[in-house]
């Protein structure tokens, strides 16, 4: 990063075309860690794993938004950022959109790091507002952002889309900027092993593909269970959790680099769900105790 933010964001960006294969990391922010803390994590993120961005997953309602800019800034890395809705109902997502969007105009780093505003996870499979609703949210936040040239989308996997057909969902097929989207094939009806999941995977990056309108597309919550618990269980018998098959769903991912990089839309680019086990059981690449379940992942950002 240079020593103050430019005047500037002509250039600052590198093209789609050459964001393809591995991202970064999704990062869960709900247990408000410290400033420190979020820099020693992007630290790593960024010069360990060579990751271009971080994917923000769940919220911190202490408004440390600031600190996530001032942690990406700090590290050289991009950040994907999140409004949660959460699954308790409420509105407290209004505020949370409100001061996000506050944040992104008054601080000055703020859009050199923010590569795209998402709305929600899996918002139209959890039903958080009617797709109409959710689409007039996104094309406001585009014209609240346009002057930051901040993107804006829903992160959402194929299904969601597909199970609000006749909701709206292409209203919002069509307001947003670029797609954001999840590919989890361990809950697949299909799944099996993750070394035989690549034809789970394209299924749905065909369905995108068809129905995408072009738009640029990354794998934001991608990942393989290595334990299965109350909220992550197979929906195939035949579908096995363990960090070997984690391992396994890396191996697969970083393999098709080739594949990645020449399809459709300028490529596809594919985040690891989630940086470590504190935040989401059984997808981290770290453990609880903060040390590799598997080793190495150096994955493939350009091939």
């Amino acid at each position: 990063m240079p020593a103050l933010p430019p005047s500037s964001l002509t250039n600052w960006w590198c093209d789609y075309s050459t964001e393809y294969a591995f991202m970064g990391f999704s990062y869960e922010v709900t247990a408000c860690q410290s400033l420190s803390k979020l820099r020693s994590d992007f630290l790593d993120i960024r010069k360990t794993y060579n990751s271009r961005y971080i994917r923000m997953y769940g919220a911190c309602d202490r408004a440390g938004d600031n600190d996530i800019v001032d942690a990406a800034w700090g590290a050289g890395i991009g950040v994907h950022a999140l409004i949660w809705f959460g699954f308790d109902g409420t509105n407290q997502w209004m505020s949370r959109r409100n001061t996000l969007l506050g944040i992104l105009h008054s601080n000055p780093k703020a859009k050199f790091v923010t590569r795209v505003l998402q709305f929600g996870s899996e918002p139209l499979f959890d039903g958080v507002l009617d797709p109409p609703v959710l689409a007039a949210q996104v094309t406001a936040a585009k014209a609240n952002l346009s002057s930051l040239q901040i993107p804006v989308t829903i992160s959402e996997m194929a299904y969601g889309y597909q199970e609000r057909e006749n909701d709206g969902a292409q209203q919002i097929l069509d307001a947003v900027s670029l797609l954001d989207i999840h590919n989890l094939p361990f809950f697949s009806t299909l799944a099996s092993t993750a070394s035989k999941a690549w034809p789970i995977v394209l299924t749905d990056l065909n369905w995108f593909f068809d129905n995408g309108q072009g738009k640029k597309i990354y794998m934001s919550q991608n990942g393989w269970p290595s334990v299965t618990s109350d909220g992550v269980q197979p929906n195939s018998p035949s579908a096995v959790a363990n960090v070997q098959n984690e391992h396994d769903y890396y191996t697969l991912l970083d393999s098709h680099c080739a594949d990645f990089k020449t399809m459709p839309n300028g490529g596809v680019g594919w985040f690891w769900h989630i940086y470590s086990d504190e935040m989401e059981p059984g997808y981290g690449l770290l453990s609880t105790s903060g040390k590799l379940k598997f080793s190495p992942f150096a994955p493939k950002t350009s091939c």
